[in-house]
């Protein structure tokens, strides 16, 4: 029986700064530059990898002191970036665990901010375990973060199916000899777990 392993954002929960920087920037203009130039996805991966949101943040005010609140919220108010579950992937894993399947995750997140995620969503409950990059301050799609999630739970990658919805982290995962899926919807997901008889 393979053991199936889910990255959490954009495969199991919907997350994406918009949602909160939508409610605090007028000009969808000025939040698209806001988020290119002054809080890019570059420093969020910083985050994911363990570097402290306080130092973080503080660093940037120096440098953008016009945007110091706005700044600020990244953390303060960083749950309202959490859209809500990724609509059917939650009753996939509630399936699989149903059919005796062991299911871990691999994500690139915050050490900080999980516990927001973890309090709001039943299904990281439902885990056998997780590996975190903000826990192991390294990031996917290095490959050292993916030896540590086989030898902490004893898995074979070629025993093992990863879902996650970045390219880059799929590429990685088959280097390795994992089995993969490219997820884009909880649909296509069910149809490519069919396919290799795991549902």
């Amino acid at each position: 029986m393979k053991d199936i392993v889910f990255d959490f954002g954009g495969v199991l929960v919907d997350w994406n700064p918009r949602y909160l920087y939508r409610k605090i920037f007028a000009a969808e203009e000025e939040m698209e530059w806001f988020l290119a130039q002054v809080c890019p996805p570059q420093w969020n991966a910083q985050l994911d990898a363990g570097r402290p949101f306080e130092e973080a943040i503080a660093a940037l005010q120096e440098k953008y002191p016009a945007y110091r609140t706005q700044i600020a919220d990244y953390y303060a108010r960083w749950d309202e970036m959490m859209g809500g579950e990724v609509p059917g992937t939650a009753a996939i894993v509630r399936e699989l665990k149903g059919k005796g399947y062991r299911v871990y995750g691999l994500s690139n997140w915050s050490a900080q901010t999980f516990p927001l995620a973890q309090k709001r969503f039943a299904v990281f409950g439902w885990l056998d375990g997780r590996v975190l990059s903000g826990e192991e301050k390294i990031n996917k799609p290095d490959e050292e973060i993916y030896r540590r999630l086989l030898q902490r739970f004893g898995l074979q990658a070629q025993n093992t199916v990863f879902i996650d919805d970045n390219p880059d982290n799929i590429a990685a995962a088959q280097k390795l000899g994992f089995e993969t899926v490219l997820f884009q919807n909880a649909a296509q997901l069910t149809a490519a777990l069919k396919e290799k008889h795991i549902l």
